[in-house]
């Protein structure tokens, strides 16, 4: 419940705890924070059993713990029916990534191929030569 919580956060709510009720009074308040903390666990449970008798016997191992995104998906995730570990395994993310860096990087010295090279794509940007009347084309996106 509390595992986020230091050392060093807890003594701090102790002594918030003692200067706030007393030396006195914090015995009687741990017992009121207790006997509440216990029956909000007790009525959570009856509620749980109470749902379970009324879903009936084809969801006897229903657990209140799958209704939780992240469980719920990794658990029906985890199974081997739908292959995902094949798609993972076949996945180099390295190896993708080396293929687009080489791509972005790479020059081609021959103009006459513009757009593919060897069947690679030259994503390299070329700058365009004007003639001596030619005016630089209109930029919409830099006004």
């Amino acid at each position: 419940m509390f595992n986020d919580i230091g050392p060093l956060e807890l003594i701090t709510l102790v002594v918030l705890a003692v200067l706030v009720f007393g030396p006195d009074k914090l015995p009687k308040v741990i017992q009121d924070v207790m006997r509440t903390v216990r029956k909000i666990r007790e009525f959570s449970e009856s509620a749980k059993q109470d749902i379970r008798s009324e879903l009936g016997p084809e969801f006897k191992d229903f657990e209140f713990e799958d209704l939780n995104p992240k469980t719920f998906i990794r658990k029906h995730l985890d199974n081997d029916e739908l292959g995902l570990k094949e798609i993972r395994n076949g996945f180099d993310l390295k190896k993708e990534m080396a293929e687009v860096t080489d791509a972005v990087h790479s020059t081609d010295a021959s103009p006459s191929s513009s757009s593919t090279s060897n069947g690679r794509i030259d994503m390299t940007k070329k700058p365009e030569e004007l003639g001596t009347d030619d005016r630089p084309p209109f930029d919409a996106d830099a006004t």
